[in-house]
Parts: structure tokens; sequence; C-alpha cells
């Protein structure tokens, strides 16, 4: 039996789609606080030429700026791709309180691969993490997306 999605995590999968369309790797985000949606964005490094505009770095400054604090309690970050080492530090430093992602990243991920940052004893805020949400859409969509630049 397939369960819907939650609507955060299908329109950061939506974004991500509009990122693939745009030549942006395909990743989209969403951050939400309760039921209100504070931030969503996709990758925007290409169109901005700033390669720390993956699109978590990106939600996390929208909605910091929209809530006029750096702090994001009890705000949940949704995003197609497991998070690479500096957006899951940025997500330890402005203490969002969940973090819920799509497929995993065994190259680039920083959450369940590489330095699982919030393993670390220097992590002083770990989220709750949840993996595998929409992780097939995300997947496929990052597949084609690589495949397409290596043909």
């Amino acid at each position: 039996m397939a369960f819907p999605l939650p609507s955060p995590m299908r329109r950061a999968l939506d974004l991500a789609a509009e990122a693939y369309a745009d030549g942006e790797v395909p990743v989209g985000a969403v951050v939400t606080r309760g039921d209100e949606v504070l931030a969503e964005t996709r990758n925007a490094m290409r169109g901005t030429t700033d390669p720390t505009a993956h699109a978590e770095m990106v939600a996390i400054r929208l909605a910091a700026e929209k809530i006029g604090q750096p702090r994001l309690d009890d705000c949940t970050l949704w995003v197609t791709l497991e998070p690479c080492a500096m957006c899951a530090a940025a997500i330890a430093v402005s203490r969002i309180s969940e973090l819920r992602f799509g497929a995993e990243d065994p190259k680039g991920g920083g959450v369940v691969h590489g330095p699982r940052i919030f393993t670390q004893p220097t992590c002083h805020h770990r989220p709750d993490t949840l993996g595998g949400i929409g992780e097939a859409e995300s997947a496929d969509l990052l597949r084609r997306f690589f495949a397409e630049r290596r043909a």
C-alpha cells in the first residue's frame, strides 16, 4: 500500500523538478513550523554562481529572515536529498528540530553517510532525523539528471 507524501515533501519534490528543468542539481527544500511554510526553495548554485546555494542553505536563510532570528527551534526541514556536511552543520547551528529527507547520498551525504555530522562530539544540536520520504522519486530525478550529463 502506498501512502501519500506529506505536503511539504511533495512541494520539495516539485521544487527539485523545477531545478532539474533549469539545469540545476534537482534538490528542493521546505522549512515548516507547525502547518506554516516559512521557506521553500531549490538548488541555485549555477543560477547564482554561489557554491553555498544548496537548497537547504537557502531555505534556512529564508526561514530565519522570515521569523527574524537565527534559531529555527520547532521547525522542520524537508529536503529531497540527504544533506551534505555543510548543510548538516548549518542545520545543527540553526537548531532545526526535525530533518526529513528523501534519498540517501552515499557519495556526498553528511548525515547518514560520510562525516555523519550529528554524531560528532562537536555537534551541539542533533535534530530528529528521518530519511526515505519520497526516496524513489527523488532518486529517480537525480539519476536521470546525472545520466543526461554523462551522455
